[in-house]
Parts: structure tokens; sequence; C-alpha cells
């Protein structure tokens, strides 16, 4: 019995051992969430804005012919691209295998398909599966920078360009909050113009002009409004991660505590009995000698 209460004892330390690092991990992954829940809030105007300005000279403009926008399906090649960001690490829950799950359903047929994966975990998924990767990127920073994320969004371009895939689909985690993330699947290549529900409010007494004009200010729009899109999601993808990362180490030093408990109670219950066959031990011998006496 002695042997044991030692044995869980052991136990019990060991998972002392792993909640401080699961409280410690909690805590950076809190921080982190901190500063990467303002920076999505800060760059989500900007995106909202940078929209509605392509939206209005579109809309009250001449037709404009642009590689970027979505014509016709007859320029479309075969080929699908997806743009994945997942996390390099793991310990944040469902956070990874959920979207993995989600995109998997949604690619009929790997065949025509290629893979661009942002993050060591999703690189992994789709090799271990046998998927084409046509790109791949990981270890990025926790705080991206604008110029790394625009360096992925000229390699998507350059691959679009030369008919690698005719559409791209961007895959990411869209941040909620800490608790809530959600899976997002939206296609970024070619552009859609914006529908009248998007287009903003206009005064049409107002009326715009563009120096030099509105097809060259769409020439340099376009292109920044697609890497900022992949920034955006970069962004987002950070911050869900953290949450979620957040949230998982909260609940494994929760169950810790109650694994404490339970093998407190044990361990006690254990020392109990111990005790009490060492009681009946004493108890026997002191009968044992008064009879032989």
């Amino acid at each position: 019995m002695a042997t044991s209460t030692r044995e869980i004892k052991r136990r019990i330390q060991s998972v002392k051992n792993t909640q401080q690092i699961t409280r410690a991990m909690e805590m950076v992954a809190a921080a982190k969430l901190r500063r990467a829940e303002q920076r999505v809030k800060n760059n989500r105007p900007y995106i909202h804005h940078l929209r509605q300005f392509i939206a209005r000279v579109l809309a009250f403009s001449p037709p404009i012919r642009h590689p970027l926008l979505w014509e016709s399906e007859e320029n479309i090649a075969p080929m699908k691209g997806y743009l994945v960001i997942t996390s390099d690490r793991g310990l944040c829950g469902g956070y990874n295998s959920n979207l993995l799950r989600r995109i998997s359903q949604e690619i009929e047929d790997p065949s025509v398909s290629n893979i661009m994966v942002l993050g060591r975990r999703g690189r992994d998924y789709f090799k271990r599966r046998g998927y084409p990767i046509a790109y791949e990127q990981i270890y990025l920073e926790d705080y991206p920078a604008w110029e790394d994320i625009r360096e992925v969004g000229v390699q998507m371009l350059q691959m679009f360009e030369e008919g690698v895939f005719g559409e791209l689909y961007l895959v990411y985690n869209e941040f909620i909050n800490a608790l809530q993330q959600r899976q997002i699947i939206t296609r970024l290549l070619p552009l859609m113009p914006p529908g009248e529900d998007e287009l903003p409010e206009f005064d049409e007494t107002l009326y715009f002009s563009y120096e030099p004009g509105a097809e060259e200010v769409l020439n340099g729009l376009l292109p920044r409004y697609f890497y900022s899109s992949i920034y955006a999601a970069v962004l987002e993808a950070k911050a869900s991660e953290f949450g979620a990362r957040m949230s998982a180490m909260k609940s494994a030093t929760n169950n810790a505590d109650d694994m404490i408990e339970e093998l407190t109670q044990t361990y006690n219950q254990a020392r109990q009995a111990a005790i009490t066959q060492e009681l009946l031990e004493i108890v026997n011998s002191a009968e044992a000698l008064r009879q032989s006496d």
C-alpha cells in the first residue's frame, strides 16, 4: 500500500507541473491576444472603406476591364487554388482541425486543385493526405508585417497570371471573440465587383473625377486591395489562434485542478487504508502475544 501512495504522490506532482505550464501558456496567449485583437480592429475599417471606394469607382465610371476583375467564365482556368491559413504550433483546441476538416469537405477533386498553405499545421495535414502543395510558408511571426504578407500576395498574383489556377479561395478563421472563431472560405480571385448592397451612400448632386483616370486609379487600388485582403485574413487568423490557445490552456488548467482533487482524495483513502492496516497488524500481534502468555 505504501508503494501505491508514493505512486499517487508522483502523479499529483506531475499534474501540478503540467498545470504550471498550461497556466503560463494561457497567460502568454492572453497577452498576445490583446495586441492581435487590437490590430484586427484597427485594420477592419481600412478594408471596409477601401472596398467601398473601389465600389464607387466601378459604379460611377465607364465600364472598366481589369485582369483581376471577374469578367466571364470563359477566361477561367479549370484549376482552383486554396490559400489556407493555419497555425505553426498546436495546443489550440479545434482551431486547426475544424478549419482543415471544412476545407477537405470543400475540395471535391484534389487532382484539379492547388493548395497554398501558410502555417506548418496545414502543410503537414495536406502532405500526409497527398494533396498537391503549390506554395508554402511556415513560421509566420506572431504579429506579421505588411511587407511580408505582401510578398505572399505577389506570389499568388504571379501564379494566377501564369494560369496555375483560375480561381483563388481564401481559407481562414475569422476572429469573433476569445472563445469563438468562424471558418471562412471566400473567393479572392478573380475579384468580384461589389454588389449594389455594398455601394456606399452617394449624393447624386456630387460629381467625382479621378486623375489621371478611373482606370489608372483602379490599376493601383485593386492589387493593393488584394494584398490587404490576405493581410486582413492573416490578422484575423492570428487573433483567432491566440484566442483558441488561451481557451484551450484555460480548460487544461481547470482539468488539472479536477485531476489533482481526485488524486488527492485517492491518496487520502490509500493512506487511511494503510494506517488502518498497520493498526490491525499491531492489534493482531498484541493479541497473539497475550494468548501465548
